[in-house]
């Protein structure tokens, strides 16, 4: 069994909490599938909440640490050499059909590095957490350890698709032929923090996706490093600055890059 640092402690009290309030609120959502405006702003009202419960345990816990959420954006502290970033809800256009599939997603920046995450599904209590250095792991119990395939005719890779008015729909077709009809499987979960945590699993044997956020990618980064994988930016830049993310076991690695830079071309 793991035992978290205090650090991770932190992390994973704040994520419970913030998670059993969108727990209750995630029972009654379904209530509203009848309004769509009505759910639209009952979740926004949940993901603001969800963030001040994380907001408020992380400021108390290590005052002066920066904050980055989604919802309120950068709070400046006076400890510039750490940063939170927060996801509240990554998956909320899950959350408000009432598919139990999102998460909480925390990072911690240190010196410009992720050192420590954590991402929660508060439905499935499954919390996935890790620690430079010290390993990735699924609820103090398992030591998380990214697939082992070697081949893309035996792998399952998962993805985002671009949607209304967000990303650039002809790239991710043609990125989609060149990887769809060379593997066994491709996934659309919609929450990038969940699907970086089930590459960190095995469970995915690779995820891509352009154009996320940096709190839909913080946590999961470290997760999967520390499982044993491969993370980077598709094109070669910087994912963090770009938010365009391939992530697979290392074997897998360059071959999937190949199949999307291909797409490119």
């Amino acid at each position: 069994m793991a035992t978290p640092s205090a650090l991770v402690n932190v992390m994973v009290e704040a994520a419970r909490k913030a998670g059993r309030g969108l727990v209750r609120d995630f029972g009654e959502v379904a209530e509203l599938q009848v309004s769509k405006k009505g759910a639209a702003d009952f979740v926004s009202a949940a993901d603001v909440k969800a963030e001040q419960t994380l907001f408020e345990m992380l400021e108390k816990a290590r005052p002066g640490y920066s904050f980055l959420g989604e919802e309120r954006g950068l709070v400046e502290g006076t400890d510039k050499s750490h940063r939170w970033i927060v996801d509240p809800i990554d998956g909320t256009t899950n959350f408000i059909h009432a598919i139990p599939h999102f998460a909480i997603s925390i990072g911690l920046e240190r010196e410009g590095a992720i050192a420590a995450s954590v991402v929660y599904n508060p439905v499935t209590n499954e919390l996935y957490w890790a620690e430079r250095g010290k390993g990735a792991y699924l609820n103090n119990e398992t030591r998380l350890r990214v697939s082992a395939r070697r081949n893309l005719d035996e792998a399952v890779l998962a993805t985002g698709i671009p949607f209304l008015g967000h990303g650039q729909h002809a790239k991710f077709l043609k990125e989609l032929h060149q990887i769809s009809q060379r593997v066994a499987g491709v996934r659309r979960f919609g929450a990038a923090s969940l699907d970086l945590a089930y590459v960190a699993a095995g469970r995915f044997d690779g995820f891509w996706e352009r154009d996320l956020k940096v709190w839909d990618i913080a946590a999961g980064l470290l997760l999967v490093t520390e499982a044993g994988g491969k993370i980077s930016e598709i094109d070669g830049a910087d994912v963090m600055d770009t938010g365009n993310i391939l992530a697979t076991n290392t074997e897998l690695h360059g071959l999937v890059q190949a199949r999307l830079q291909a797409a490119s071309a």
